[in-house]
């Protein structure tokens, strides 16, 4: 199975490395840190990598690689959920998960593994499990430690890892039995100026939208071109930007702290609309297959009780709409700059925390821009402007414009630049996914309980 695990930096730096069988030179590392120097983003990384001997399988989370070495041949998803929960383990013990944390805990981190796998094998990896074995470090268990010669490993057998239900520990008591489930969103978008992906031209299907629907459109066309209506609905696709590739990915984070062993039945009004659902092993897989509800009994604290995928274009609504507009002029030095983003398809609520991140050309000399809302920081050696603008008001929408300046004698540049577009918006799942109810059996208590919702954006990219 898993023979060696590594942890590296963004700059190459091996700062960890545990070996449960043979002890691997850390020359194995090299191919993997050559495939990197070649990938243009860390995330861009071959998550699995053969050489001679080994697999490399590695994933990138928190600015961090975690990279482990395999001598058999093993489903490369299982050790890389193996390695998200390593990750997930550190951020649980000590607030986040960085090179720093890890060094200042060295001990305790070799400790957490050691108990994670067995010979190789995952034996404990839920982290209300692994609190019972090793104590999370606080400041007064360090104080007492000191004073009396003992750690944070405990020294009693834990009565869970030897039920049918090893996530959860046996004898939990609350004075407040509660439940909380929180359901986040994160749109996956790409806007287009012409309103055609790479797909779209191979059928030869259009994505547009239906302008009747926009009241707005006929005044806002009819002042930049002077054509045929076709001709006007691909200049307004230029104003506003068409979806060309939407899709959500969701996750259900639960933090449930009930008493004795409660067994839950969560149902949600519109399921069929989830694929490529992905299960806590606590949930019932059969009553999801036959009636689309989660049964389960909870692991006590924080967990992932699903994770889900939402690729259907017409159900993924776009929160915002984004007009831009970046040209270079063919004649001087001059480029301008043009950008609003406005609500759309928010349900009534309020976007916020928007933040627009546009990566200039390297050309690019000096920058004089004014925003009407929220400020604009601009850095010259990475070109990179970063325009945060906060919440939106639909009454009056932000706008950035000014004038881009270019090197002496630099030509035009050949592409623009894309917009990426960060957001958040409280209670509200942009799918529709809603929770209908949250039904208890084995105890005779009422728990308190509650549902939250968020939608953020992930990569969202507006071309220009």
């Amino acid at each position: 199975m898993i023979n060696s695990l590594f942890l590296i930096n963004p700059s190459g730096e091996i700062f960890l490395e545990k070996h449960w069988k043979s002890v691997v030179s850390r020359s194995v590392c090299d191919y993997f840190l050559e495939a990197k120097e070649k990938a243009l983003e860390p995330e861009d990384v071959p998550p699995v990598i053969h050489t001679p001997h080994h697999y490399l399988i590695s994933i990138y989370r928190d600015k961090l690689f975690f990279l482990s070495v395999i001598q058999t041949e093993v489903p490369p998803l299982f050790v890389i959920e193996f390695l998200h929960r390593v990750a997930e383990m550190i951020q649980d013990y000590f607030g986040e998960c960085s090179e720093t944390v890890v060094k200042d805990h060295m001990v305790m981190v070799y400790e957490l593994l050691e108990e994670m796998l067995d010979n190789g094998f995952p034996l404990a990896t839920e982290s209300n499990v692994l609190k019972e074995m090793i104590r999370p470090p606080t400041i007064l268990r360090s104080v007492v430690n000191t004073l009396t010669g003992t750690s944070n490993v405990g020294d009693t057998l834990l009565t869970g890892q030897l039920s049918t239900i090893p996530w959860r520990r046996a004898g939990v008591r609350y004075t407040n039995n509660e439940a909380y489930f929180d359901v986040v969103e994160e749109i996956d978008a790409i806007l287009d100026q012409s309103g055609r992906s790479s797909t779209d031209l191979s059928t030869g299907t259009t994505v547009q939208r239906s302008w009747k629907s926009d009241p707005e459109v006929k005044g806002q066309a009819s002042g930049v071109c002077v054509c045929v209506c076709v001709v006007c609905k691909l200049c307004y696709d230029w104003l506003t930007g068409t979806t060309v590739f939407a899709e959500i990915q969701g996750v259900v984070e639960a933090c449930v702290k009930l008493s004795g062993m409660p067994d839950l039945t969560l149902s949600f009004m519109n399921p069929r609309l989830l694929d490529d659902v992905s299960f806590h092993p606590c949930v019932r897989y059969k009553l999801w297959e036959s009636e689309r509800v989660l049964s389960f009994i909870p692991p006590d604290g924080n967990f992932t009780l699903m994770t889900y995928h939402v690729n259907a274009q017409n159900l993924v609504a776009i929160p915002v709409y984004v007009k831009q507009s970046i040209s270079f002029f063919e004649c001087g030095s001059d480029g301008r700059l043009d950008v609003t983003v406005g609500p759309k398809q928010t349900m009534g609520k309020t976007v916020e925390g928007v933040m627009v991140t546009v990566h200039l050309p390297k050309t690019i000399l000096s920058i004089n821009l004014t925003a009407t809302q929220g400020s604009y920081t601009y850095d010259n050696g990475t070109k990179l402007l970063v325009w945060d603008i906060g919440k939106l008001n639909p009454q009056k929408l932000p706008n950035l414009r000014g004038s881009l300046s270019l090197q002496a004698g630099a030509p035009k540049p050949e592409e623009n630049p894309s917009l990426n577009i960060d957001l958040k918006i409280q209670q509200l799942a942009i799918s529709g996914l809603k929770v209908n109810r949250l039904d208890m059996f084995g105890e005779k208590y009422k728990p308190f309980k509650g549902v939250k919702y968020i939608t953020k954006a992930g990569k969202f990219q507006v071309r220009t």
